[in-house]
């Protein structure tokens, strides 16, 4: 842990940021820097090597040996390859070098990560190329140099990339917009997001106990301990102290590399808690998001625990998500998504209101594939996870608004904002335009909207890509429409009703856990994706395709290669907890009952009762078993991709339910000295 005590000494401590790049670059060169930044203009080679050579000098100070191309494949995941600064120079001689070459370039071997066919073995050459506009920083004593990644052939392979060319997208198409609205100051329209990160954390010599929680992340069997989160007694609770040190220390790591770790507290679930960062632009975010990921878990260790980010660790209490808080700004500081005191009155509001809900509207497939992951079909639908059906929630006085705006009437309803509080001590609060909605997937949360769904372990670049190209295309479409006006103000009023008009189903205030909500999405002709496996056919949509192409961000072929790699990730994930289960109960849980009725004398008749019951379960879970592992081979022996999903999707995860079933009835029964594993008590209550 740091033991500097003001933490403003050491924040970005190891970040390359401007601040410090004024103290290795010309101030001509970090200017050009700048400029070309702003402009998404190419860098003059000349001002690249004095970056590298000033960067080279602020990492060996820091103590850096080793440099390295830091970029996102599509393994959701991180990727960095290291090269020494050192480098021979002579007979005995060594010198450190570090050129604008190998700053703007790197060739990692792009077969080896997933591609959905884009690259193989025989074509395996990849490039990884600078991103100037996130700051490099050292990480173990090596440089990381944030980067794109692409293919020899120039086929988008990472995260990062579409990101950038959404930002850019919706950076156009928003000014374009601005400018028909008489806003003629306004060169910059920005992302930016704030990223929830929940995450639970349990005893490391546990952890390494349970195989499904090491090969799995989560648990595949456990029977509910006798108290989970009834009592609503963890959720901001006090920290225990054990906690409090892995947060000091996590914080301490965070800030010295420029993350503003904001909040951070004890979540609904026993064990569970959350991380929240201050907002920032959505490449930055998303950045230190995947480092912060990284981050959380080798602290962890540290302290002889283990963090888990999967979204559902443990069954019958709440998973974990990553709540991505999305708002749009101008470069003069204005949020567009801020409503003011009259939003009623509030055109501009209105209309980027009205385009974020008929884009949400439009295209709710693609968001909603942007969150299916096999962990978080565990996780959607209930305790406090927004359902599998997309919708928007924007409280009950903006509802007002756009049903008055829909029928054509002036809204003339009170905008009270405050809020008298006590009786003896009188006291007046702020109070939000909107209520907090829980169950929406997508929240209006008074100046910014909150997808809600996406999971805790998952990349926020794709939902951030997604949300920014929908909203670019919708803008798109509503100055093409200004454009060809002849009286612009009209145009506006009657475009902002239409749109509203033409996709109000798409808000729903309502409790989204609630059966009758299915039925009504169903009447407003709301999908409800369940799972993973049904979005796949939904995401490479023609309609999707001409989105994310005429946008900019895909070709048809990088679009249908992800749809192949999110079919693959599902189906291998699917196929390995079958596989860790089967094993689980094949050297665990059989030998345990087998032990268990050994130790029975049967001389009272409760032993031979309890006999009979754990006889009957070791019956039901072997048959079980067989079943699991029949279903495996029919996976093995499958060709049919389509079929594949399906027997993942439909029949495996049934056999894994049945099987957890009979499993968590036996631990119920089976005495504590014969059951193989940990449980849900030792699990969830040992720290």
């Amino acid at each position: 842990m740091n033991n500097r005590k003001n933490a403003g000494e050491y924040f970005g401590s190891l970040v390359f940021n401007e601040g410090t790049m004024r103290d290795y670059i010309p101030e001509t060169s970090l200017k050009a820097w700048q400029e070309s930044v702003k402009n998404r203009s190419v860098l003059p080679e000349k001002i690249a090597a004095d970056i590298a050579d000033g960067m080279k000098r602020w990492a060996l100070e820091q103590g850096a040996t080793h440099y390295t191309h830091w970029f996102q494949p599509l393994t959701g995941e991180t990727a960095e390859k290291h090269e020494g600064f050192l480098i021979p120079d002579g007979r005995d001689g060594f010198r450190m070098e570090f050129s604008s070459k190998e700053l703007i370039k790197g060739e990692p071997d792009a077969s080896s990560f997933p591609s959905g066919g884009l690259r193989s073995t025989f074509e395996a050459r990849g490039y990884s190329a600078w991103d100037p506009t996130s700051y490099a920083f050292i990480k173990d004593k090596v440089l990381c140099i944030p980067t794109i990644f692409c293919s020899y052939a120039g086929e988008v392979l990472d995260k990062k990339t579409p990101l950038l060319r959404s930002s850019e997208a919706l950076d156009r198409e928003a000014v374009r917009v601005l400018r028909l609205l008489g806003d003629n100051e306004t060169k910059r329209v920005t992302t930016n997001i704030g990223a929830e990160q929940e995450y639970f954390l349990i005893r490391k010599d546990l952890f390494l106990q349970r195989e499904d929680l090491r090969l799995c992340g989560r648990t595949l069997f456990g029977a509910d301990a006798p108290k989970k989160q009834e009592l609503d007694d963890h959720y901001y609770g006090a920290i225990r102290p054990e906690i409090t040190a892995f947060m000091q220390d996590l914080n301490d790591e965070l800030w010295k590399l420029g993350i503003c770790a904001k909040t951070e507290h004890n979540e609904v679930a026993p064990a569970q808690y959350e991380m929240a960062p201050f907002f920032g632009p959505a490449n930055m975010a998303n950045d230190q998001n995947q480092l912060t990921m990284e981050i959380m878990k080798r602290v962890a260790e540290r302290h002889d625990l283990v963090c888990l980010l999967n979204e559902k660790p443990f069954a019958g209490i709440n998973g974990s998500g990553k709540h991505v808080n999305w708002s749009i700004s101008t470069d003069g500081g204005e949020n567009l998504f801020s409503p003011g005191k009259t939003p009623a009155e509030n055109t501009r509001f209105l209309l980027f209101l009205a385009a974020f809900l008929k884009g949400v509207d439009e295209y709710s497939e693609l968001l909603r594939s942007s969150a299916a992951y096999a962990g978080n079909d565990n996780r959607l639908g209930g305790q406090e996870a927004p359902p599998a059906i997309i919708s928007v929630f924007i409280g009950s006085d903006l509802e007002k608004v756009v049903d008055a705006i829909i029928r054509e009437e002036t809204y003339d309803g009170a905008y009270d904002d405050a809020l008298a509080v006590g009786k003896d001590v009188h006291l007046q609060i702020g109070r939000d335009n909107t209520d907090r909605n829980r169950t929406s997937p997508l929240a209006f949360t008074g100046n910014k909207f909150e997808f809600r769904m996406i999971g805790s372990s998952q990349s926020i670049a794709s939902p951030a890509a997604y949300l920014n190209t929908i909203m670019a295309q919708e803008l798109k479409e509503a100055a093409d429409e200004l454009e060809a006006a002849g009286n612009t103000k009209e145009a506006l009023t009657a475009l902002i009703r239409k749109m509203l008009k033409e996709h109000r189903r798409i808000v729903f205030n309502g409790n989204g856990y609630d059966e009758a909500w299915i039925e009504e999405a169903k009447r407003r002709g709301l999908k409800n994706l369940r799972n993973t496996a049904e979005t796949i056919p939904e995401y490479a949509s023609e309609k999707n395709i001409r989105l994310l192409t005429e946008n900019g961000i895909y070709t048809r072929k990088e679009i249908e290669s992800r749809n192949e790699i999110r079919r693959e990730k599902y189906c291998s994930v699917i196929t390995i907890e079958a596989r860790t289960l089967d094993e689980m109960i094949r050297k665990g849980i059989l030998g345990a009952v087998e032990a268990y009725l050994n130790s029975l004398t049967l001389r009272y008749a409760f032993e031979q009762k309890l006999a009979d019951e754990a006889g009957e379960l070791g019956g039901k879970l072997l048959e079980a078993t067989q079943q699991l592992e029949a279903d495996i081979r029919r996976l093995d022996a499958c060709a049919d991709e389509g079929e594949k999903l399906s027997l993942c999707s439909e029949v495996l995860t049934a056999d894994m339910r049945t099987c957890r079933s009979v499993i968590d009835s036996l631990e119920k029964i089976i005495d504590s000295r014969f059951w193989p594993y940990p449980d849900y008590t030792e699990l969830l209550f040992s720290i």
